[in-house]
């Protein structure tokens, strides 16, 4: 069976160095046998989670293909920026929207038993390690299975080279063991197989 597994960025920004950092964790995963998909948040354009928008006009087109392709992936990569020592609105809205049930779907069933690697970069010296305190939080709270390794890195502006790569050999590594541990945790994961 191929693992799936989904990239994306916290930041909807173009130039944006969690999209970099989470290219580096995916290629890991790749290079252990997962197939792999990258998010772009363009084409998953969702207005604000609104109760009462939902109520009258239902659940947005864009957030029922976003709900499709999360449910279609064993697991996610993330990597997210920290806004004000959270996560970033973008990511808190996509999940807010992708907890909403449609008929005939399982609770939770974009996140319950998603095998998912964290990351982080900003330009401080802590990486947005608070962000993903966060972001851990609401992804377990949800039924998703965080691994225990995260990697958080700090001076974001630093980090890569003209071809968007971790210039460092060791954060290279240490980013993609993330989603190398990630791929391999799905291998034997029970519920990649149901």
């Amino acid at each position: 069976m191929t693992i799936k597994i989904l990239a994306l960025s916290g930041s909807q920004r173009a130039a944006s160095v969690n999209a970099l950092l989470v290219r580096a964790a995916a290629n890991g995963a790749a290079a252990s046998g997962a197939t792999i998909t990258t998010l772009n948040w363009a084409d998953y354009a969702m207005p604000l989670y609104d109760p009462d928008v939902e109520k009258a006009e239902g659940i947005p087109d864009a957030v029922l293909r976003f709900k499709e392709l999360l449910k279609s992936h064993h697991g996610f990569l993330i990597a997210s920026p920290e806004y004000n020592g959270s996560l970033t609105p973008i990511l808190k809205n996509a999940i807010d929207w992708a907890t909403r049930p449609v008929a005939g779907e399982a609770s939770m069933a974009c996140f319950k038993h998603k095998v998912i690697g964290l990351l982080s970069t900003s330009p401080g010296v802590f990486g947005g390690v608070t962000g993903l305190v966060h972001l851990r939080a609401i992804l377990s709270r949800l039924g998703a299975f965080v691994l225990p390794e995260q990697y958080p890195v700090g001076e974001a502006g630093k980090l890569f080279d003209e071809n968007g790569d971790l210039r460092d050999p060791k954060q290279k590594a240490i980013a993609e063991s993330i989603g190398a541990r990630a791929a391999t945790v799905l291998k034997h994961w029970p519920d990649a197989h149901a």
